[in-house]
């Protein structure tokens, strides 16, 4: 039986074949998940010595040069004043600079400092290498398989995202 859930012009099926063994597996497993990543952040945190929502922020900066206050904020979906306070926080380690914007000099950009980029390539070298111990303990034809089944899992999730908000 499948029932169809109008929230907010919302048509999104809901397959009610699920079992209570596989919602309880699954709730259990996305629980369990959740934690392993919580305390990789904490232990992460605690190796570079950078707040956590200080290391969410230079991690923006992989695949950019600049970035606005507000861009990072969205990203983060925190509000202004606490976008300040991360940015004060790592401008005070010398990781990251504001320079005026030169086709808008209301607008603060915001880079990487010589240090922040060697932090930031630090980090990325620590999640690689425990990514890739991760994903050696998979057999390498297994491998294809579960990142398929991975990207199935976000694009579900998303669609849970719209469930919530009530937003296609």
């Amino acid at each position: 039986m499948d029932i169809v859930h109008n929230m907010n012009q919302t048509n999104l099926k809901i397959n009610t074949n699920v079992t209570e063994y596989q919602l309880n597996e699954f709730q259990n497993l996305i629980n369990i998940l959740f934690q392993c990543c919580q305390e990789r952040l904490q232990h992460q945190s605690r190796e570079f010595d950078l707040p956590d929502a200080e290391l969410r922020c230079l991690m923006f900066f992989k695949d950019e040069k600049y970035l606005t206050s507000k861009s990072i904020s969205l990203k983060m979906n925190v509000g202004k004043s606490r976008m300040t306070k991360i940015i004060t926080g790592l401008q005070k380690k010398d990781l990251i600079k504001r320079i005026k914007d030169p086709e808008d000099s209301r607008v603060s950009l915001i880079s990487l400092t010589p240090s922040g980029r060697e932090k930031l390539l630090d980090i990325k070298a620590f999640q690689d290498d425990l990514h890739r111990v991760v994903l050696s303990q998979v057999d390498e034809t297994e491998r294809k398989k579960l990142l398929t089944n991975l990207d199935l899992l976000k694009a579900c999730m998303e669609s849970g995202k719209q469930f919530m908000t009530g937003k296609e």
